[in-house]
């Protein structure tokens, strides 16, 4: 299956094109500055014993995974700019085929740029090369019940509330509660 990596996705206002080495600068720069605004809502990974616990990447070897993933047709990471300006990242993740064909979103904007609709602008583009491109049927946001904003995305970009999802991620230290959001590709039958 040709998923078309590296793809770039774009509107007049903002564009979505996979991270590169070369912008590492940039992402250092915004994750550090948002640190305190993303911590509440980032996945952390469980300590399950000493031995299992494993750093997160350097930033090189995430963008590697990154684009070896989508090469294979697993998880399509973008990096989301406004002008010169990297304002967040925006991922289709558990990317599944055959009988299920579905994925999950996830994203995190920059402070300073949130509230003007660019996260849901970017799930909106999202979304359209899940469904045009990978031809997937289901796609889901899985939210925080506390995170109002968040919500409000995927409402705005046509998700509709499908349920609870107890203990569902471990996000800042603890296993966390969310809400799932759904939307469905009425062109596959």
């Amino acid at each position: 299956m040709s998923t078309g990596w590296p793809t770039h996705l774009g509107n007049e206002e903002i564009y979505l094109r996979p991270l590169r080495f070369r912008d590492r600068t940039a992402w250092n720069r915004v994750r550090v500055e948002n640190r305190e605004w993303l911590s509440p809502w980032e996945a952390t990974i469980p300590a399950i014993s000493e031995e299992s616990y494993k750093e997160l990447p350097s930033y090189y070897e995430m963008v590697r995974i990154l684009n070896h993933e989508a090469r294979h047709g697993r998880s399509f990471s973008f990096a989301v700019w406004h002008g010169k300006n990297l304002i967040g990242q925006i991922s289709l993740g558990g990317v599944i085929y055959g009988a299920m064909r579905g994925g999950h979103i996830g994203y995190w904007i920059d402070r300073n740029f949130a509230n003007r609709g660019y996260t849901t602008a970017a799930v909106q583009m999202l979304i359209q090369y899940a469904f045009d491109v990978l031809k997937l049927h289901r796609v889901e946001i899985n939210l925080r019940p506390e995170n109002a904003s968040s919500r409000r995305v995927a409402e705005k970009a046509g998700f509709v509330f499908e349920g609870d999802r107890p203990r569902y991620l471990h996000i800042d230290g603890q296993w966390r509660d969310h809400i799932c959001f759904v939307k469905e590709n009425s062109e596959i039958k």
